[in-house]
């Protein structure tokens, strides 16, 4: 049991991180989906370095 009681800005606090951490969660989601999808394409090359030797 608490001894204080829990302020009302704590509440809103709590409401409005999470919704920011649920907006970052999904936008890494998206650039590692959108990544997967550009790497196992059939078109994907690596492009080449001055350095490669053969």
């Amino acid at each position: 049991m608490a001894l204080n009681k829990e302020h009302d800005l704590h509440k809103r606090r709590f409401g409005r991180n999470l919704g920011v951490g649920l907006l970052l969660g999904s936008f890494v989601v998206l650039v590692l989906a959108l990544t997967m999808v550009k790497v196992t394409s059939n078109g994907f090359q690596f492009p080449q370095t001055q350095g490669t030797q053969d």
